[in-house]
């Protein structure tokens, strides 16, 4: 082909696609056209309902907003008319209020003037209460202060008065009680212990078959007497008693050694230094193992069982040991025995009850030879040996000298003074006796308005007689527990004393 034949048929292609395209972008335009106009009335449809509904809408909201307004006038109204009537309730007790204050006032001014007439009277009473005062004083010739010291004075001592009844009969009272249970614990102990009457010395006596035998106990220039003293350490006394010599000595002990070898050599007949040293020895063997068998038999008596062997040992030597007569070691199971028998009573535990009352002399077996009350020592030495605080305080209260007293010291203080004060159980010299009695008749003629006084009983009992101007009923009662208290502490004495006041009234008349 030529190239025109091309260039036709490239124009003729260029037309054809021309007038294609502008076939299609009419088509087009028509389309868009048509979609357009749909459109148009789709929105003018949905203007017209919008409309519509923005119309319901705005007078559904007059309706409504009508509403809230009526209803808010309402209530308006109503809160209006509420003010009103609180407003008008204020407003009456306001005035209350004011009618209140203004009778306060008035009141206010009442009192004060009342208070003032009170103390114009008040001034009109205290001078007139001045003016009999002064004239009280000039009759009674005291002054206020005088006058009050001496009702003072009366009053107190109508106190002391009342409280010394009150006292009195608390004490009666308490005493009753109390005496009456100690007296069935005391009779129910003493009945089931039965002992024997003892009646010990403080020398030993050792007889001879001769009162030849006296010089040769004395021996050349007194050697034989020196020697056996001097081993010992006794007295011994030849006098002129027939047939006997007494061996004196401050230690038991020692007194019983002195004794059983002055025995021996007396039978023996062989007396001189060498024989007596020799017979001295064999005698302190003999004594330690009787007083070992002593303080055995003296434990197994007294129902004590588990003592250490010291203790037992120590115990032992009481037998030689004496007090006012009275056996010591035997005294001590006696006191074992009551004091478990009291405290059966009492329900208590009776073996520290046994063995405290069979403990508490044993600081006489060493009370010699350390310084120190028998019941410290005591204390002390039970300590070592016993781990039983309550047989340890037993033991150094049973005098009831300690600030605070258990119930053990009280247990082993009754049965202890029991055991020493029943019928032959002790005894005292004759001359001990009489300076006893006339010491407690001088301690109680020494108190004021005591006119005269006499020890009975055995001196168990003071009975005083007093001047009944002088000492009245409750001054008698004082001085009773005072009297007590000077024998307590300026006397020794065995078991308790009993000071009984007397008081006599008399009332004498005459029919003329």
């Amino acid at each position: 082909m030529g190239l025109d034949n091309v260039l036709a048929i490239f124009f003729s292609f260029v037309i054809g696609a021309i007038f294609g395209g502008m076939a299609i972008f009419i088509s087009r335009g028509t389309m868009i056209s048509r979609q357009l106009k749909v459109a148009q009335r789709k929105a003018s449809h949905t203007i017209a309902e919008s409309r519509s509904e923005s119309r319901n809408i705005i007078q559904e909201a007059r309706d409504e907003a009508d509403k809230l307004r009526q209803t808010a006038e309402g209530e308006l109204r109503e809160r209006r008319t509420e003010l009103v009537k609180q407003e008008n309730r204020v407003t009456q007790k306001v005035e209350t209020l004011e009618r209140k204050l203004e009778n306060l006032d008035q009141r206010e001014r009442a009192l004060l003037n009342r208070e003032k007439s009170i103390e114009e009277e008040l001034e009109k009473v205290e001078d007139l209460r001045s003016q009999e005062q002064q004239k009280l004083e000039a009759v009674a010739g005291l002054t206020t202060q005088e006058a009050k010291d001496h009702l003072l004075e009366m009053v107190e001592s109508e106190m002391q008065q009342e409280t010394s009844r009150r006292i009195r009969q608390w004490e009666q009272k308490i005493k009753e009680e109390s005496d009456e249970k100690a007296r069935e614990i005391i009779i129910q102990a003493i009945q089931r212990c039965a002992s024997d009457v003892v009646a010990e010395t403080t020398v030993s006596v050792v007889p001879i078959p001769s009162d030849e035998m006296k010089g040769r106990l004395i021996g050349r220039e007194g050697r034989n007497i020196r020697a056996l003293e001097q081993a010992t350490g006794v007295d011994l006394i030849i006098d002129d008693t027939p047939e006997a010599v007494t061996v004196s000595s401050f230690d038991p002990v020692r007194r019983e050694i002195a004794r059983l070898a002055l025995s021996k050599l007396v039978l023996d007949g062989r007396i001189h230094p060498a024989r007596i040293e020799e017979v001295v020895v064999k005698a302190k063997e003999e004594v330690d193992v009787a007083i070992q068998a002593a303080g055995e038999q003296a434990a197994y008596a007294a129902g004590v069982h588990g003592l250490r062997p010291e203790l037992i040992k120590i115990m032992g030597r009481l037998k030689y040991r004496t007090s006012y007569g009275q056996n010591v070691l035997q005294h001590s199971v006696e006191v074992a025995q009551l004091a478990g028998l009291v405290a059966t009573e009492l329900g208590v535990n009776v073996n520290i009850a046994k063995r405290a009352g069979f403990l508490h002399d044993i600081g006489k077996a060493v009370d010699r030879e350390v310084e120190g009350t028998h019941a410290a020592l005591g204390a002390d030495l039970v300590k070592q040996w016993d781990k039983s605080a309550d047989v340890v305080r037993g033991v150094a209260e049973h005098h009831l000298d300690m600030p605070d007293t258990s119930i053990w010291g009280f247990i082993i203080s009754a049965t202890d003074a029991i055991s020493s004060a029943r019928p032959g159980a002790r005894r005292e010299s004759l001359e001990n006796y009489i300076k006893r009695l006339k010491a407690l008749e001088e301690i109680a003629n020494s108190f004021e308005g005591v006119e005269r006084s006499y020890a009975i009983q055995a001196g168990r009992e003071v009975r005083i007689m007093v001047k009944p101007e002088v000492v009245d009923d409750l001054g008698a009662m004082r001085l009773a527990r005072d009297i007590v208290k000077k024998i307590e502490d300026g006397l020794d004495y065995p078991g308790q004393i009993k000071v009984t006041v007397l008081r006599e009234t008399r009332a004498t008349d005459y029919a003329r």
